[in-house]
């Protein structure tokens, strides 16, 4: 979301292309294609550092920094490539992004997790042998094409501990030297970043697949392909993995947002095809759980379906297939704004 007056949306494809919106649906500007520096496969995850600032990740192993920029009247609105950040050896599928700092957290497919800087004269040089490689019809030796107009650099710090894809990535809330993380190894990671180390490690039963932290109550929700949301204290001091259940999804949580206002206020998006909004004060115990599910137990408030079943009078799939939803965001001024299968951005308005 960018806020300066008029409020804009950004979103990323798999098509490799980011768009940026206004509430009136209509598409102000798009990325370019690889061939002038865009992204040369889908895009997975996309932010607004800054409102002229916009920081994407992509399968093709790359997070990129855009320039935003539009006339007073939006008439003319364009991204244009800044920096290409190459330290991963494989899909980058999440981000996080500290304004103040501007710093950015990367997880990927090969089990790591990248620090890096936006500017170009504090980040170092890209390792050569991740910078991408073209062979030219006439010759069989490849060329790197570092050459190209849009500078290359690598990360801060590489960090390393888990041992399947990194899902999620966020920045502490109350301090940007302190990063969680969570992977399909089952674990939920604190990082300290001045020295690049894992703190502590906390492992639950079944692969994580999202991860967002709530503010003012040192909880993390972690989203799991067992279609609950497990809520973890990630502090020294606390017993216990789970400090209670979310239950009511009936496929994988891959994305996960903490009301912006609100420290109780939770919503999910799952691939069921829904989004489901919760109070994690209305909880009830129960008995028998497994180890990392506690005894407290959560059910939603609210359930979203796409207005895409409800235009072609389809019931929801019971595996989300056709609408599963892959990203949510709860906005303060907009709402719950989500996006899926369906190729639509969908906005739910909410009262505060």
């Amino acid at each position: 979301m960018l806020h300066t007056g008029h409020e804009r949306i950004i979103s990323g494809s798999y098509d490799g292309f980011l768009r940026v919106w206004n509430l009136d649906s209509k598409l102000l500007a798009m990325s370019t294609s690889a061939a002038s520096g865009g992204h040369a496969s889908a895009v997975k995850a996309v932010k607004f550092l800054s409102s002229t600032t916009v920081v994407s990740s992509s399968s093709d192993r790359t997070v990129r920094i855009w320039n935003y920029s539009e006339t007073d009247d939006a008439h003319d609105a364009h991204l244009s490539p800044v920096l290409e950040l190459y330290g991963h050896k494989s899909s980058v599928n999440s981000l996080a992004v500290h304004a103040p700092s501007s710093r950015i957290l990367s997880g990927a497919a090969d089990h790591s997790i990248c620090f890096w800087s936006v500017g170009k004269s504090d980040a170092p040089v890209a390792s050569e042998h991740l910078l991408p490689l073209v062979i030219p019809h006439n010759k069989r030796r490849k060329i790197n094409i570092a050459s190209r107009s849009v500078p290359q650099r690598g990360p801060l710090l590489h960090l390393t501990g888990h041992s399947n894809p990194v899902s999620g990535v966020i920045f502490d809330p109350t301090d940007p030297m302190v990063a969680y993380s969570t992977s399909w190894d089952h674990s939920v990671r604190t990082w300290d970043l001045p020295t690049g180390t894992c703190v502590d490690t906390r492992n639950t039963s079944h692969p994580l697949l999202s991860l967002c932290a709530m503010n003012g109550l040192n909880l993390l929700a972690a989203g799991s392909s067992a279609r609950h949301i497990t809520m973890v204290d990630p502090r020294a001091s606390a017993t216990t993995v789970a400090a209670m259940t979310l239950r009511g999804h009936v496929n994988a949580v891959v994305s996960l947002c903490a009301h912006p206002t609100s420290a109780y206020g939770l919503v999910s998006a799952s691939h069921d095809g829904t989004c489901r909004v919760w109070d994690i004060r209305s909880v009830r115990q129960v008995e028998g759980l497994g180890f990392d599910t506690g005894g407290q137990v959560g059910e939603s408030m609210y359930v979203i379906d796409r207005e895409t079943l409800k235009s072609s009078n389809k019931t929801r799939p019971v595996a989300g297939d056709g609408v599963k939803v892959f990203e949510v965001v709860w906005d303060g001024e907009l709402g719950i704004v989500s996006g899926g299968e369906d190729r639509r951005l969908q906005i739910n308005r909410t009262t505060r």
